[in-house]
Order: structure tokens, then C-alpha cells, then sequence
């Protein structure tokens, strides 16, 4: 059974009994739309530029930054090397330099200049450790590292010129000592010359004041005082010489010793002893005259009784004033 009319007629119906709605206008899409639409799109694309290149400009910035710290940081490291190469040369220079302080005979002085130059060199390896230790270097720490290089550099200077200064002193105290021993030298060549032309000379007032004799002679006598050819029956010796001219000698007593000695060198003896040469010598026979500078005659005796005398020859000696003034040797039969 068809039952489609029945469905349309109620549909109608059911039309009929709702209330009619009006349809709402469709709004046309004009040019004013599209502009305000353009204008935010705009907008939103202005604002995302801006905002990337703000965060480009920031990124660059910071990048930048990066950059400068790493290459200050890279100066600052190149030149804490070049100060560490610089300290090292330094330090080479005191050391060679510390042979010379031995020369340094000024012992505060010496400490002084040692203290100083110590005292900074600590310092500055104690910023050294602590530049080492740390891994950003600033340059105030560099600054500070470079001071204490110029102190150690000023204190190693002194030390140059001071090391110089008492170098040239000693230079000038070596010539003047060279100099004040030439003058010694001199001084003592002139002593020694003056001494010797002194000695000369003394030894020439010597000879020249020394008594000479001449004509020493030995003669045998018989006890009437007569000469005796026979000299085993003598009983006297008379030694005979004279005294010569000297008017350098000293005037005055003089004492002659004379020795006679036997052919068989025996000193005929008894008369006692006296000093020649740092010794005490025995003598046969001695006398003692008053010399007043002209020749002078003398005759000394010696009692030979009591001695057993043979020929041959007899050597008589004269003594006075410390020499030996005569000398003869006399063949008796």
C-alpha cells in the first residue's frame, strides 16, 4: 500500500503549523575586508621579524662577547707566557751574575740586594701559581705579574750597576795598589841599594880605619938578649913588625896578640885568649902601645925557656882590633 501521498500531506502539514524564519543576508567579501586582513598579516609578520632579529642581534652580541673574551683571554695567556719567558731570562741574568757577588765585600749591602730581589722573586711565583691555578686571567693579575717583572728588572739592574760600580772601585784600588807596589819596590830597590852602598861603605871605613903592619919578624935570643943562630938554645922569641900610618884609625891604646906556632903546629902558648870572630882564640904573647896615627916600632917577647923548640919553619900571626893584621913564616935553624 502506497502510502507516500499520506507522508507528503502530512509533511505539508507539519510545514504549515511551524513558523516561517527569514534567511539571514549572506555578507558580500569587500576590499575593506581584505585590507584589514592584509593589515594584520602584516603585522604579524612585522612583529615576527622584529622579534628575530632582535634574537639575531642578541645572538650576535653574545657571540661577539664570546669572541672578545676568548681572544682577551688569549692575549692575556700569550702574555703571561711572554712574562713567565721574561722572568726565566731575568733569573738566568741573576744567577750569572752571583759569581760577581762575591765581590761584593760590603756584607749589608750584599743582604740588602739579595733580601730585595728574593723578596720579589717570591712574589712573582706566587702570581705565577695563582695565574696557573686559575682559569680566567684577568688583566688586572696580568697588570699586577708585569709590575713585579719591572721590580725584579729595576732590582737586577741595581744589582748590575752596583756589582759594575764596585768593579771599576776595585779596578782603581788594583792599579792603585799596582801602583803603590811599584813604588814599594822601588822604594825597597833604593833601601836595599842605600844598604849595601851602606855596608859598602862601612866595610870601606873599615879597611880604611884597620891597622896594617908590615916587616913581621921572629927572632930568637940567648938569655943576654942576644940573637941566637941556634934556636934550640934560645930562651926568648922577639916577635918584631911596625904599625903603619893610618890617619882613619882611631887613635889611642891598642892591644896586639901575636901566635906563634912550632914546626910541628904547636901554638906556643900561656898567654891567655882573645875574641876574633865569635870566638875566643889563645895567643902566645901580647902588648899594648899608644897609637897616634904615624908608624910606630913594636917589638913583643915571649919567654920560650920552658919549651923543647926544634928548627924548621915558625909562623907568627898579629892580631888587633878584631883582625888579623900580619902574617909571616920564619926558618929557624
Amino acid at each position: 500500500m502506497d502510502n507516500t501521498p499520506y507522508r507528503r500531506e502530512s509533511a505539508e502539514k507539519t510545514t504549515e503549523a511551524q513558523p516561517v524564519q527569514p534567511e539571514r543576508e549572506k555578507q558580500p567579501f569587500t576590499q575593506s575586508s581584505l585590507f584589514w586582513v592584509l593589515i594584520g598579516v602584516g603585522i604579524v609578520i612585522i612583529v615576527l621579524g622584529v622579534w628575530m632579529l632582535i634574537k639575531s642581534s642578541s645572538d650576535s652580541r653574545r657571540q661577539a662577547e664570546e669572541a672578545m673574551k676568548a681572544k682577551e683571554e688569549a692575549e692575556l695567556a700569550l702574555e703571561q707566557q711572554a712574562l713567565q719567558f721574561e722572568y726565566e731570562s731575568l733569573n738566568r741574568e741573576f744567577d750569572e751574575f752571583e759569581s760577581q757577588r762575591l765581590q761584593i765585600t760590603n756584607d749589608s749591602l750584599k743582604l740588602a740586594l739579595e733580601e730585595k730581589y728574593n723578596t720579589a722573586r717570591m712574589e712573582v711565583e706566587r702570581l705565577q701559581r695563582e695565574l696557573k691555578d686559575t682559569k680566567n686571567k684577568s688583566a688586572a693579575e696580568i697588570a699586577k705579574l708585569k709590575n713585579e717583572i719591572d721590580t725584579l728588572r729595576a732590582l737586577l739592574k741595581h744589582y748590575v750597576e752596583e756589582i759594575d760600580r764596585l768593579n771599576k772601585e776595585n779596578q782603581a784600588l788594583r792599579e792603585e795598589n799596582a801602583q803603590i807596589k811599584d813604588q814599594n819596590q822601588q822604594l825597597q830597590s833604593q833601601v836595599s841599594s842605600t844598604a849595601e852602598r851602606n855596608r859598602q861603605l862601612s866595610q870601606d871605613m873599615e879597611r880604611a880605619s884597620k891597622l896594617n903592619v908590615n916587616g913581621v919578624g921572629l927572632q930568637p935570643l940567648n938569655k943576654k938578649g942576644k940573637t941566637e943562630k941556634n934556636v934550640k938554645k934560645a930562651r926568648q922569641f922577639a916577635v918584631n913588625f911596625t904599625v903603619l900610618k893610618n890617619v882613619s884609625a882611631s887613635v889611642g891604646e891598642k892591644t896586639f896578640y901575636v901566635r906563634i906556632t912550632t914546626p910541628s903546629a904547636d901554638l906556643l902558648g900561656g898567654g891567655g885568649s882573645f875574641s876574633f870572630e865569635g870566638s875566643q882564640v889563645p895567643y902566645t904573647a901580647k902588648r899594648t902601645i899608644e897609637y897616634g896615627g904615624d908608624d910606630v916600632p913594636v917589638t913583643i917577647y915571649y919567654d920560650c925557656a920552658n919549651n923543647t923548640l926544634s928548627g924548621g919553619a915558625y909562623t907568627v900571626e898579629v892580631f888587633t882590633d878584631g883582625y888579623r893584621v900580619g902574617r909571616a913564616t920564619v926558618n929557624l935553624k
